[in-house]
């Protein structure tokens, strides 16, 4: 019981903990993204695989396979930790932290970089993400201390926005339930038809419309949708056309038309806890929401409370805040979720692109040359503009 309110103690803490520190609070120092002459520790933090590890040769982006580039950087003289240990004081990530040079972490299992562990990392250079997505790092504090951060952008687009369909027809179309039947034996056509629905017709509106929103929109126009999308930038007139998607710029008036919702928005000190009960009561009764950007966009009692009451007709997702969650997690136990652990970006095809897109960086980093110029996240003390 002890450790359950232990845990429970550290997900509150956590939740109210900015995305980013305000960059006064750390002195500013860019920290020049040349690898030191010799041997460079790298620390790589990523899920455990166990018996799975051996199951599929490009099963790339757990501990035991470490990206594919052990051999590589060990032929080279660079020192390489891996672990799936990040949290506490006496965790191994925490034992590395002090003289490690490069750090990578992945969204599905992340490190999280706070201000506390960039002023400890001393030799700090290079945070790199495998994959999308760096909210688990204190942007600010990376930006004050001179400390690059980088992503394999568009590593895996299309893997998340396939997802994010198949959450949406899994919703619509009351899956889960169905399947629940069979597994224990059951047969009732009633209890799932009676709210199961074609996805022709339905107004889909998704918040965010970068690489990821842009791919489900074209993903969508076969079913014959009204599609809506929110940003703060128009897709341009040529997608738009592709699509039949519309540009709404006031974020209070679509939310009310559509029967489906997604979020496609990054996470940010201005997005954190966006979705509370005030902008889920704009929503219509009874919507879908699929959220594959990141669980702390929600105010997570508010969606559990929503589903509960109905005003939430079903929510589906692969993130949550912290991750792993909780096991008393509200989401685990609310009524019509089709949550799953954090996997749709992670499948085989993204490992084997974001594997060799953080091989690519660090081969860059070490021979002194400016990455790609979309994967910077953090740059010479400047963050990128999705996080302002």
């Amino acid at each position: 019981m002890a450790s359950r309110r232990a845990v429970i103690s550290a997900f509150q803490a956590a939740s109210r903990r900015p995305i980013c520190s305000p960059v006064s609070s750390i002195a500013s120092s860019v920290r020049e993204l040349h690898a030191p002459a010799g041997s460079n520790k790298i620390v790589g933090v990523f899920y455990k695989a166990n018996e799975y590890a051996s199951l599929n040769p490009n099963f790339l982006g757990c501990v035991e396979n470490a990206l594919g580039i052990r051999e590589w950087l060990e032929s080279n003289g660079h020192q390489y930790i891996v672990t799936d240990d990040k949290e506490g004081p006496d965790c191994e990530l925490e034992k590395h932290i002090p003289d490690a040079h490069v750090l990578i972490s992945t969204p599905f299992h992340p490190a999280y970089v706070t201000a506390e562990r960039i002023k400890k990392a001393k030799n700090l250079k290079l945070l790199l993400t495998a994959g999308i997505g760096s909210d688990h790092i204190d942007l600010n504090a990376a930006a004050a201390a001179g400390v690059t951060v980088a992503e394999v952008t568009g590593s895996n687009v299309v893997s998340v926005a396939e997802d994010e369909l198949m959450r949406i027809l899994i919703l619509m179309r009351n899956f889960v339930p169905g399947y629940k039947q069979i597994v224990e034996g059951d047969w009732k056509v009633a209890a799932i038809s009676y709210r199961s629905y074609d996805l022709e017709g339905k107004t889909i509106g998704t918040i965010g419309a970068g690489r990821i929103g842009k791919e489900l929109l074209k993903r969508l126009k076969p079913f014959n949708c009204k599609l809506l999308y929110h940003d703060r930038l128009s897709i341009g007139p040529e997608l738009e056309k592709e699509t039949g998607a519309t540009l709404e710029t006031n974020l209070e008036e679509m939310l009310p038309k559509c029967d489906v919702v997604v979020i496609n928005m990054p996470l940010s000190d201005k997005t954190k806890g966006m979705f509370n009960n005030e902008k889920i009561s704009k929503m219509k009764k009874g919507v879908l929401i699929v959220n594959n950007a990141r669980g702390a966009i929600m105010d997570a009692q508010a969606v559990a409370d929503a589903s509960a009451s109905g005003h939430i007709g079903g929510y589906s997702g692969d993130v949550w805040f912290p991750q792993p969650a909780p096991k008393d997690h509200p989401w685990r136990s609310m009524p019509n979720h089709a949550m799953t652990p954090h996997i749709s970006g992670t499948t085989i095809d993204a490992q084997i692109r974001y594997a060799a897109g953080t091989k690519d960086m660090l081969d860059r980093y070490f021979k002194g040359e400016d990455f790609p110029s979309q994967n910077y996240i953090v740059k010479e003390g400047k963050l990128a503009s999705q996080y302002l």
